[in-house]
C-alpha cells in the first residue's frame, strides 16, 4: 500500500489534492487537527492499494507489500541474530578480546556489529580488538588537509548542534589562519534562534553573513561569497516528507565543490538514527559529526552508525561554549569516548 500524508488549511483543499494526487481510489487512514503558529491546520492521511504492474521494479515503483514485507525481514534479522549470539564462543577469544566486546554489547553495539567483530577476530587470532574496529567505524579527520571544499554544508535534524557546529568549526578555521576569509549562508531562516545566534557570532568575529531561504537567495549567496576561503551553509532540518538530496536539487548545489557534515548525537533510539541517515544520505563527500557528547551516558551508537553508514567521523562537539568545544576526530579520541567514556576536552 502506498500512504501518504496531506496537510492544508481545510478538509476539502487537502481531499482534492489526494483525489488528484492519487485517484478516486485513495482511501482515507487517519485525519487530525492541530495548531501551528496560531492557524488551524489539517491533515488527511491517505492509502492506496498498488497494482502488480506499480510493483515492477523496472517501473520505480515501490513494491506492493513492501511496508509489510519490510517488517517481517526485520524481525527475522532480528530472530536470527538472537540464534546466532549463543553460539559465540567467547572462549575461543583472549581475555583481552573477550572483555572488549562483552564490553561493547554493554556500551550498546548493536548484534549485527557485535557478531561481525567476533568473526573478524576469529579470522585473525591475533590482532587487536582496536585494529579490527578501526576497519569498521573509519575516521576522516576535520581540517583543511582532508576537507579542502569550498562549501561545507551543515544539515541534521532539529536542535543536533547544526549552527553551532558550522560556528565552531569557522571559528577553529579562524584560529589556524587569521587571514581567512570566512563566510556563513544562513538557509534554516525561519528558526528565530539559531538564526540570532549565527548572525550574532558571524558579526563579532567579522565573518561574511548571509541568508538564503530560497533557490534564487541562495544562488545570489553562492555567487557573493565566491572569492571566500570557505563557506558554511546551515542547512534547514528535514520533515519525514523531504530529503537531503532533494533540497540540495532543489538549491542548485548539486554541482558545487561541497562537503556535507552530518550532525548526530549518539542517545537516538537505533530506528529514529537510521530514518535520519536515509533522510540525509546523499553523493557528495560526507562526513558525521558527533555533538552532545556530555550529554550521552554511552556510545555504543557511534559504532553502529558507522557500520552501517560507512560515513567517516570528522569532528566530536561536546559542552554549551563555542570555543574549546569541538575537536577534529582521531582514532585515540574516538576509542577513548567510547571505552572510557572520556570527553576529547577532557583527554591528557
Amino acid at each position: 500500500m502506498q500512504v501518504k500524508t496531506f496537510t492544508g488549511t481545510s478538509s476539502q483543499e487537502i481531499l482534492a489534492r489526494i483525489k488528484a494526487d492519487m485517484g478516486p481510489d485513495a482511501v482515507i487512514l487517519g485525519n487530525r487537527t492541530y495548531r501551528k503558529n496560531g492557524e488551524v491546520c489539517h491533515e488527511i492521511t491517505a492509502g492506496l492499494e498498488r497494482s502488480a504492474s506499480d510493483g515492477d521494479p523496472s517501473s520505480g515503483g515501490t513494491p506492493s507489500g513492501w511496508g509489510e514485507w519490510h517488517k517481517e525481514w526485520m524481525q527475522i534479522k532480528d530472530q536470527l541474530f538472537a540464534l546466532m549470539k549463543p553460539a559465540i564462543q567467547l572462549e575461543r577469544l583472549t581475555p583481552r578480546q573477550r572483555v572488549a566486546l562483552e564490553y561493547l554489547q554493554r556500551e550498546g553495539v548493536s548484534d549485527a556489529v557485535a557478531v561481525g567483530l567476533y568473526q573478524k577476530l576469529l579470522a585473525d587470532p591475533g590482532s587487536s580488538v582496536l585494529e579490527c574496529l578501526c576497519g569498521m567505524v573509519p575516521v576522516k579527520t576535520w581540517g583543511s588537509e582532508n576537507w579542502n571544499q569550498h562549501i561545507h554544508l551543515l544539515a541534521g535534524p532539529f536542535g543536533f548542534g547544526k549552527t553551532t557546529t558550522a560556528l565552531r568549526f569557522g571559528l577553529q578555521m579562524r584560529r589556524n589562519n587569521p587571514e581567512a576569509h570566512i563566510a556563513f549562508i544562513n538557509a534554516d531562516c525561519l528558526r528565530g534562534n539559531g538564526r540570532l545566534v549565527l548572525r550574532h557570532w558571524a558579526e563579532l568575529s567579522n565573518f561574511t553573513y548571509l541568508e538564503a531561504p530560497d533557490r534564487a537567495a541562495m544562488q545570489r549567496s553562492i555567487q557573493a561569497t565566491a572569492e571566500a576561503n570557505t563557506v558554511f551553509i546551515d542547512a534547514p532540518g528535514l520533515d519525514r516528507e523531504r530529503n537531503l538530496e532533494q533540497w540540495i536539487t532543489d538549491m542548485a548545489l548539486e554541482a558545487a565543490d561541497i562537503a556535507i557534515h552530518l550532525t548526530l548525537s549518539p542517545y537516538f533510539d537505533t530506528l529514529q538514527t537510521q530514518a535520519f541517515l536515509q533522510r540525509y544520505k546523499t553523493q557528495s563527500p560526507c562526513s558525521i559529526v558527533w555533538t552532545k557528547l556530555d550529554e550521552a551516558i554511552s556510545y555504543g551508537s557511534i559504532v553502529n552508525v558507522a557500520c552501517a553508514s560507512g560515513l567517516p567521523i570528522s569532528a566530536l562537539s561536546y559542552g554549551a561554549e563555542l570555543k574549546e568545544s569541538l575537536s577534529p576526530a582521531t582514532e585515540p579520541l574516538v576509542w577513548r569516548l567510547i571505552f572510557k567514556r572520556q570527553l576529547p576536552g577532557q583527554a591528557a
